[in-house]
């Protein structure tokens, strides 16, 4: 049994090499749920959306996004409409009082579909509706997501992190932003100040998490900022894992991310970005996989590859050296 913890793309493209190496139905992924949103009145989850059509074989690869293939009517139309009534396109967050109205695990992450920002596919959307109706209906998170795992096939076990509501916010020069809004809405072309996990002080991760986490752990070259850090703010995550052994793939070759914003809000976090940061970042992780022309010298054991994955191939390659970091451990 092994548990991924998944943010961004870096834990999904590491899936085909462990589904290669280890039948699914041993395989458990924690998702990030801090990147949640509500858009136009749906529930969005991006980083358990990006497994879900993965391990379901629908995933848009290009993009690393959306269902391949799909249509964009509703998204096409959306546009044309704020276009006509002279409505602006940017993300269009909802006032304070808005924010922590309605559904609770919508709150502090609230947007109008006025204008929308994300490239939402029609029957991408359709899984949003079922999810935001399935919790509509009592259902928690948890629930839900299995449910549309069983719908698309999905082998492995797919959680989410937390039933509770926590929202990544971006504090910028100019105010306070949902990361959805830095990174989609402007592309990450902000300062950044800090960054804040609300909610996560009243916030728990789910029993079924907490059990997860007492097989070996293994981060995927993901953000360590907002993809696991809002998972770490959730009491009892970072404890469960110095329990149990982990295994990290460091996002960065030395100082180099490979992609994504991680380099820019490690260093508004105060932490060096870089593979040394990442480390500092992560004191429970018991050895690393880096990549081949990484180094950089750690004080737990490391194993070296050629960490990008653009393939299938690719993905095998460094679960293997996922596993033999676990040897070492």
């Amino acid at each position: 049994m092994y548990t991924l913890l998944a943010g961004g793309t870096g834990t999904p493209k590491l899936l085909a090499g462990a589904n290669a190496r280890v039948d699914p139905a041993e395989l458990t992924v924690v998702g990030n749920t801090g990147d949640d949103i509500e858009l136009g009145g749906l529930i969005v989850c991006p980083d358990l959306d990006t497994v879900l059509f993965s391990e379901g074989g629908v995933l848009d690869t290009d993009r690393w996004w959306g269902i391949d293939g799909d249509t964009h009517e509703t998204n096409s139309e959306l546009s044309r409409l704020a276009d006509a009534a002279g409505l602006d396109d940017r993300p269009r967050f909802l006032d304070d009082e808005q924010q922590t109205a309605g559904r609770e695990l919508a709150r502090w992450r609230r947007f109008s579909a006025v204008g929308e920002f994300m490239t939402i596919g029609d029957r991408d959307r359709a899984i949003h509706i079922t999810r935001t109706s399935l919790l509509d209906e009592g259902r928690s998170l948890t629930e839900v997501t299995a449910t549309l795992a069983d719908a698309l096939g999905v082998d492995l076990t797919l959680l989410p992190m937390s039933d509770d509501p926590v929202a990544s916010l971006i504090h910028t020069p100019d105010g306070i932003m949902h990361f959805q809004e830095y990174w989609v809405g402007h592309r990450g072309d902000v300062a950044v100040d800090d960054v804040e996990f609300r909610g996560a002080d009243d916030a728990a991760p789910t029993n079924a998490t907490l059990s997860a986490l007492d097989s070996p752990v293994v981060i995927g070259p993901s953000n360590p900022v907002t993809s696991i850090g809002p998972m770490l703010a959730l009491d009892g995550v970072e404890a469960a894992l110095q329990r149990t052994d982990v295994v990290a793939v460091s996002p960065f070759i030395e100082d180099h991310v490979f992609s994504g914003p991680a380099a820019d809000l490690m260093a508004a976090t105060g932490r060096e970005p870089s593979t040394k940061g990442v480390a500092d970042a992560y004191p429970f992780v018991d050895a690393f996989v880096l990549d081949s022309d990484d180094g950089t010298e750690l004080d737990r054991p490391v194993v070296h590859t050629d960490t990008a994955i653009d393939d299938s191939d690719d993905s095998e390659r460094v679960f293997e050296a996922v596993m033999e970091a676990f040897d070492r451990v």
